[in-house]
Order: C-alpha cells, then sequence, then structure tokens
C-alpha cells in the first residue's frame, strides 16, 4: 500500500513451583533411596503441576485486529490469565516503531501488502468468471494483523447491515447494541458526539492535506447530483465526503498500537509471536487447550475457560477444520478425526471486488514526483524526524457511498478517491501524473468457500470466492464503471483531466465494459463470513449469537468470519467493534445500547440520487 515508499513473556509463579517439585524429587530419591514406586508417584505429580502451570484462564489465537482487542479487555481483570499467540512477529524493531517505518509510515502500506515476512500472501483459486485469474490476498502476519498492513480507511457500515444481522440470526447484533461498542473503541479527534467516541483506545482522524484533487472529486460529486456527507461514519453514510483513517499523530494505528502495547506488561498477560498454532486440543467435545509450533518444536498449551479464535476468515475456518469441526465428509477424506460435523465451517465466503478508474492528470500535483527518490528520501526524513509531512497520511481521504439504482434502500457502490495511480496491488511504481477512484458494489450476491487443501497446517486453504458468478454482480459492476466516469466527467475536473488510462476510451459498449472489469477487477481486502454466526438451529451457522463454536464447549471465534453478511463498507473498524462487543459478552456483562439513534433514509426511493 505504498503510494510514496516504494519466546513467551510468561509471568507463571506455578512454572516455578512444578520446577522445584522436580528439583526435590530428584534429591529425595538420592539421598534417602525412595524406592521405584514413590518416585513414580511424585514424578507423576509434578507432571500435573507442570501442566497447571502451562495453563490460562483464555488462549487467544491471532494478535489482529480482533485478537488485540480482546486481550486488552480481557485482562482488564486481574484475576484472569490471559495468553495471546500471533504467528508473525512483532510490529517493532528493538521496540521502536521508527525502524519498521514500513508498517507505521502511514503513506508506505503497498511495501507490506507483498511483503511476506508479515503477510500471508494467499491467492484465490483461478476464478473462471475473471478469464481464469488467480487474485492477490494479502493477509497480516504480524502484531495488529491486517490493522498492520490495511489503508486504515476507518468506515463502520450502514445501520441497516446490523440490523439485517439481527435478521439472520444473530440476536443482540442490530445497530442500537452494535453503535455502543463502535464509541467505546474510538477516540475521534473531533471529538464525542452521538456516533462518535471520545475516550477509547482506537484514534480516529481525517487527512490533513487538503488537496486539489480530493477538493475535486467532492465538488464533482455534489455537480453529478450526490449529497456531500459530513460523516459517512454517522447519521448519513449516503453522498461523499471526507474519510476517517486510523491515523494519530502521523502514524498508523493499528490495533497493536492501540490495545496491545497498553496491556503488554500486566501481570496476568502473556504474548508469544513466531508461534503457529496447529490444532485446538479436544477431550471428546469439550476444548482444553491448543498445540502450537515455535522454533520448530511442537507444544501445547492449556486453558481452563476457553479459547478464542481470532485468526481472521481464512485462519479461524482453516484451524476448526484442522481440529476435526467442519463438514465431516471433507476431514475424513484427509484423514482428520471428526470432533464435530459443523457444515457451515468455511462456507458463507464473501468478500469485496472493486475496480479502479484512472484517469491522466494534465497538472503536477498528483503523488507521482513524490515516488521520486530524492523526494522519497526526503519525505521519510520528515517523517522519521516529526511524524509529519506526505509521509503522514495514507492519502485515501475523500470517498463516498451511493445506492445503484432507484429501489435500492440504502447504498450498494462505494468510492475510496487517491490523487495517485496505483498498480498491480503497489507492485509496479506509477508510470504518470494521474489520479483514480477504487470503485466497487457492496452486497454482491456470489458467494464462496474455502476447503482445506491438506491435512498440513502449513499448507494455504484453497479459496474459492466465486467473483462475478451471478448476472445481478455483473450489472452492479457495469453500473460502478459508468457512475465513476460519469463523476470524472464533472466540470469540477476540467482544468485537470487528461485522457482516460483505464478502463480506456475504447472501453464503451457494455460488452467491453465487462470484459475490463474481469481482467482488472481486484479484491478490496475484505474477506469475511467463514464462521457465520447465527441460531444453533441453523445448518449454516458455525457461531451462536454469544460467538461459542456450536457443538463443542469452551471454544469461541471472534473476528470478521463471524459476520453473518458482509457489510457496506471496509471491515476493520466493524472487526473491532464485534471484539469489543464480545468481550462483554465473555465477561457475562450485559450489552451496551442506545436506542432511537436516528439514521438517514432518502426522501424518495424513485430515483438513485
Amino acid at each position: 500500500m505504498s503510494y510514496l515508499m516504494k519466546g513467551f513473556k510468561c509471568h507463571s509463579p506455578v512454572m516455578c513451583k512444578a520446577a522445584g517439585s522436580l528439583f526435590k524429587a530428584h534429591t529425595l530419591k538420592n539421598t534417602f533411596g525412595i524406592n521405584a514406586h514413590q518416585f513414580k508417584i511424585s514424578r507423576a505429580s509434578s507432571q500435573l503441576s507442570s501442566e497447571k502451570a502451562n495453563s490460562y484462564n483464555y488462549i487467544i489465537v491471532g494478535a489482529g485486529s480482533a485478537g488485540c482487542v480482546l486481550a486488552n479487555r480481557l485482562t482488564e481483570d486481574p484475576h484472569s490469565t490471559v495468553l495471546l499467540l500471533e504467528a508473525g512477529p512483532k510490529d517493532t524493531v528493538l521496540g521502536s516503531i521508527r525502524l519498521l517505518w514500513k508498517i507505521h509510515m502511514p503513506a508506505a502500506l503497498t511495501y507490506n501488502l507483498c511483503d511476506a515476512k508479515y503477510n500471508w500472501c494467499y491467492h484465490t483459486a483461478p476464478q473462471r468468471h475473471m478469464d481464469g485469474r488467480a487474485l492477490y490476498w494479502p493477509r497480516g502476519r504480524v502484531w495488529g494483523g491486517s490493522s498492520s498492513l490495511n489503508a486504515m480507511v476507518y468506515i463502520r457500515g450502514h445501520a441497516q447491515d446490523y440490523d439485517r444481522w439481527g435478521r439472520e440470526g444473530a440476536l443482540g447484533w442490530d445497530y442500537e447494541r452494535c453503535l455502543p461498542y463502535f464509541k467505546k473503541a474510538q477516540t475521534h479527534e473531533l471529538g464525542p458526539d452521538r456516533y462518535r467516541g471520545g475516550s477509547g483506545p482506537l484514534h480516529v482522524s481525517r487527512g490533513k492535506t487538503n488537496h486539489p484533487l480530493h477538493q475535486a472529486f467532492l465538488e464533482a460529486a455534489q455537480q453529478a447530483g450526490y449529497p456531500f456527507t459530513d460523516d459517512m461514519n454517522g447519521y448519513q453514510q449516503e453522498g461523499f465526503g471526507w474519510m476517517d483513517m486510523t491515523i494519530h499523530h502521523g502514524q498508523r494505528w493499528s490495533t497493536a498500537s492501540a490495545y496491545l502495547r497498553p496491556a503488554i506488561s500486566r501481570p496476568n498477560f502473556s504474548v508469544a509471536e513466531k508461534t503457529l498454532v496447529t490444532k485446538i486440543l479436544f477431550q471428546g467435545t469439550k476444548c482444553i487447550g491448543i498445540e502450537y509450533v515455535k522454533n520448530g518444536q511442537r507444544k501445547k498449551v492449556f486453558a481452563n475457560k476457553e479459547v478464542i479464535l481470532s485468526g481472521g476468515a481464512i485462519n479461524s475456518p482453516q484451524l476448526l477444520m484442522l481440529s476435526g469441526i467442519g463438514n465431516a465428509d471433507d476431514l475424513k477424506k484427509l484423514g482428520i478425526p471428526v470432533v464435530c460435523h459443523l457444515p457451515g465451517v468455511g462456507q458463507n465466503l464473501q468478500d469485496h471486488l472493486e475496480v479502479y478508474v484512472q484517469q491522466k492528470c494534465t497538472k503536477p500535483i498528483t503523488l507521482y514526483s513524490a515516488q521520486k527518490p530524492l523526494n522519497m528520501v526526503r519525505i521519510g526524513l520528515e517523517w522519521l524526524w516529526k511524524f509529519t509531512g506526505e509521509g503522514a497520511t495514507a492519502h485515501l481521504e475523500s470517498g463516498g457511498f451511493i445506492r445503484s439504482e432507484p429501489g435500492v434502500p440504502h447504498p450498494d457502490i462505494q468510492f475510496h478517491f487517491l490523487p495517485s495511480q496505483v498498480i498491480d496491488h503497489g507492485r509496479v511504481a506509477s508510470k504518470m501524473e494521474a489520479y483514480q477512484v477504487h470503485v466497487g458494489p457492496m452486497r454482491s450476491t456470489s458467494v464462496g468457500w474455502l476447503k482445506l487443501k491438506s491435512s498440513d497446517p502449513k499448507d494455504h486453504p484453497i479459496i474459492e470466492p466465486n467473483y462475478l458468478s451471478t448476472e445481478r454482480d455483473i450489472w452492479e459492476f457495469r453500473q460502478c464503471v459508468k457512475l465513476a466516469r460519469e463523476i470524472f466527467a464533472q466540470k469540477a475536473f476540467e482544468k485537470f483531466r487528461g485522457p482516460e488510462i483505464q478502463p480506456g476510451n475504447h472501453v464503451q459498449s457494455d460488452k467491453e465494459i465487462d470484459a475490463f472489469i474481469r481482467q482488472k477487477a481486484d479484491s478490496a481486502y475484505h474477506p469475511s463470513c467463514t464462521c457465520k454466526m447465527g441460531q444453533p438451529s441453523d445448518s449454516t451457522a458455525v457461531v451462536d449469537p454469544q460467538t461459542k463454536v456450536i457443538g463443542v464447549e469452551n471454544l469461541r471465534v471472534v473476528d470478521a468470519s463471524i459476520m453473518p453478511s458482509i457489510v457496506t463498507g471496509n471491515l476493520n473498524a466493524p472487526t473491532i467493534m464485534i471484539a469489543e462487543k464480545a468481550a462483554d459478552i465473555i465477561k457475562g456483562l450485559p450489552s451496551l445500547q442506545e436506542k432511537n439513534v436516528p439514521v438517514y433514509k432518502p426522501k424518495t426511493l424513485e430515483t438513485q440520487r
């Protein structure tokens, strides 16, 4: 995402006692000649003590957008011991964020989109409706998870998304019971109000560049007949405006910064990086712990309350299936013993697909010059020194939401505007002065799945999003291109508008637009819904509304995979909300609730805008 810049920490006195017990047994045997039978009893007792020492109240798998939140909230109770395990490394070097500027400098985001050190680097199966292309899916494998890799856009989704969740079986997850947790998480730089939080760990800000191309985009959208909204996370999502970002004092504000580091010194909290969890351990259908590999050694650790999976929409269902929870027929084919037949695991996969509509700019005001070596050095040094300048923003500062046609009750198309050109996920340098808008449908009807490739935890699963498999989705995407072109054709862009780069003036007919979409559409990196939340009577549900895995004990999933359906917008903010709400559920606290919060509705649905 770079538009400008191309061992356990254990606090366990019980462990010491266990080691002491073993030493005493050895000494007594040598000194007093304890018989073999007595020594076996002593050794067995010591092993039980060691097992207890290697035990926590809660084990959280994945230090990402949800896992960091849970670790912080559950360790607020000094009597709860928590172990957090992350497959990737820390997000700092020698404790310094400056030394790992590739993560913490907002403008450097494309570096880690393509760096396997911090990234799972998944690919989909070849997509039959997209000319056989296998699409790239970066996912965070580092402290902070994908919140350490993403574009830092903070979008909550629409109120109706959460009311729909309730109708889909996620009782208690409607808007009035989710909004308070968005607010609890947040400190917005503009201050608290009916929709924004003012005292949470997650700092949210607005862009500071006031770039003329952002101004032109917002003006053009209004000239095209769309409203301006001053807060697309508040009363009115529909329209165009300035986007919120998880950037604080010029630094990426991931969940590692917001939640993990403030909790890390708590004596009841242990965290381990570079630790791959390979299996959930069961006694019958009761979850008792996990197995993991660290430094080439396979070990076990136990939970006397619960194991919580927060690996995300790919890793969480993968670990469930590796552990014997999933479709029994699929598991048996791979020789995996079945713990619980739960056919919904890995199903219901949903994502957002998007294309870039790109226009050449006639004035040298885009980020093209900032990507030249000397300017990159200058920008980098300013950020390292003061956390200011062009390195202190991700530059996706404006955007919007609209309805694709009359009759659609709330927005189903999203725009992100960027005063630069991005090619192949940022892996290819920009070639000219240009600007672009990312545009895509929000509630596609194409639904996919993921399955295990093998019983080896190191093998990536087979990912089949089934993109563009319905006529409705093809029509919506065609609309996205046409509506984006209409905005770029407005008077506000006259003094900046050069030739269209992508799709290009030669692409005009519906058939030509459809071919362009098949060739150029890519994931917006929003995989979700693969461990769907619902009622136990729903054969496709994986967790119940309390986030407990159906059919087993002491196991939960808390991350984007439990969404019943994808929301209208980016997924980082909703994932953090899910974890905040789940933390209260786990603690046994009643849900927060705010009734009768007003939400904008169009005056008429007879028109598209």
